[in-house]
């Protein structure tokens, strides 16, 4: 009986994976639904824009301490106890990101919602790791994309309550009981173990080929954050784009990255790890060369269509590698890769914004082109 149970355990079923699939949801919920509350926290607060970006860094430097230690944690506890911490935390977290009116207060709470966001960020894709290597085959794209989903379902279910008169605490509330009921349906099937080293060290400095995937997975985020922070301009200021319809570029790139996630798994196990690794990055590269070579500015919103659809499943391909090397426990790579990659994120914006500052935003685009040419380069060596 016990070693069925133990067999049960190393060999997660389908259980498993729809509990994998309701925690990247939550993952991609939780953390979109703060969006529409953004303008109503910068009213109560009373601060300018530029207060209100430094203040927003405290969601990247929660995630970014609390990544690492992940590692840890799901290593000595298992991926379990540690996402459904995480999801307690957010629960308690997100009615406090209406109710904080000093910059302190809401400092605190944006530190502790990025921390939770984080940590579920990594125990997710820990837990993603195993369920798919029991699997036999590709499904890290099918994960990936349910956090997309969970994205457009917490952005959208909030701005919908908001419109339909509720208060900011009140969509809160429904929010955190979605989180809620959400978790404890997937809790049952959540694996209790990480399938990494039980009490390895607390923080680790990723090596060899973990930090190598990091750095392609830097690249990947770095082209999704020129997405979502830049797209808007380079269509109004460079391709004449009325400011009303300047989120058309970053919505078409969400809606085809999307897509391909959901798609993704059944293409990887069709055509293989290698070959969409490969042709992913190469698509997204000349999306992005498309859009800042043509002066048009239907080219330039296929071109961030194509960006989407080629970028959709590498990020996920670049998990599963570091889930699957041998020179790191599967736990503490994925959190190693997981803060560099999201590294790319926080410091990509302000990177292409310098590059543009000094030369143009076609040239900084340029540049992000010219790296994802570089993730196309290394793909052989990645699939090996």
């Amino acid at each position: 009986m016990t070693s069925t149970l133990c067999n049960e355990q190393q060999k997660p079923g389908v259980p498993a994976q729809i509990a994998t699939r309701l925690a990247f949801f939550v993952a991609g919920f939780g953390m979109a639904a703060w969006a529409p509350l953004v303008p109503f926290a910068k009213a109560r607060i009373g601060i300018d824009d530029g207060s209100l970006g430094l203040l927003l860094l405290c969601i990247g430097a929660g995630s970014m301490l609390a990544m690492p230690l992940t590692g840890f944690l799901t290593g000595r506890l298992g991926c379990r106890p540690v996402i459904l911490l995480a999801g307690l935390a957010l629960c308690i977290d997100l009615p406090l990101l209406v109710l904080m009116n000093t910059t302190t207060g809401m400092a605190l709470a944006l530190l502790l919602f990025g921390a939770a966001i984080g940590m579920i960020d990594v125990a997710m894709n820990v837990q993603a790791v195993v369920v798919e290597r029991a699997s036999g085959k590709a499904m890290m794209s099918g994960f990936h994309g349910f956090f997309s989903v969970g994205g457009i379902a917490g952005a959208g279910g909030v701005s919908l309550m908001l419109w339909l008169g509720l208060s900011p605490l009140l969509a809160t509330g429904v929010t955190v009981l979605t989180i809620a009921a959400l978790l404890i349906l997937a809790s049952r099937n959540l694996l209790r173990e990480s399938g990494g080293e039980e009490g390895g060290p607390m923080f680790v400095l990723p090596r060899g080929w973990v930090m190598f995937i990091g750095i392609l997975c830097f690249i990947m985020f770095l082209a999704e954050g020129s997405m979502l922070d830049w797209s808007a301009l380079f269509l109004t200021t460079l391709r004449g784009v009325d400011h009303s319809q300047a989120g058309l570029g970053y919505a078409l790139f969400s809606i085809t990255m999307t897509i391909g996630r959901l798609n993704g798994d059944w293409v990887v196990n069709k055509l293989g790890r290698y070959k969409v690794l490969l042709l992913g990055s190469l698509c997204a590269a000349i999306g992005l060369s498309l859009a800042i070579v043509f002066n048009n500015a239907m080219v330039s919103l296929i071109g961030f269509m194509l960006v989407g659809l080629g970028a959709s499943n590498v990020v996920p391909i670049l998990f599963s590698a570091a889930g699957n090397q041998h020179d790191m426990p599967a736990n503490l790579a994925i959190a190693s890769v997981t803060t560099v990659g999201y590294a790319g994120i926080l410091a990509g914006p302000a990177l292409i914004g310098f590059i543009a500052q000094f030369s143009s935003l076609t040239a900084a685009f340029a540049c992000v082109a010219v790296l994802l040419l570089a993730v196309t380069a290394s793909a052989r060596a990645i699939t090996r």
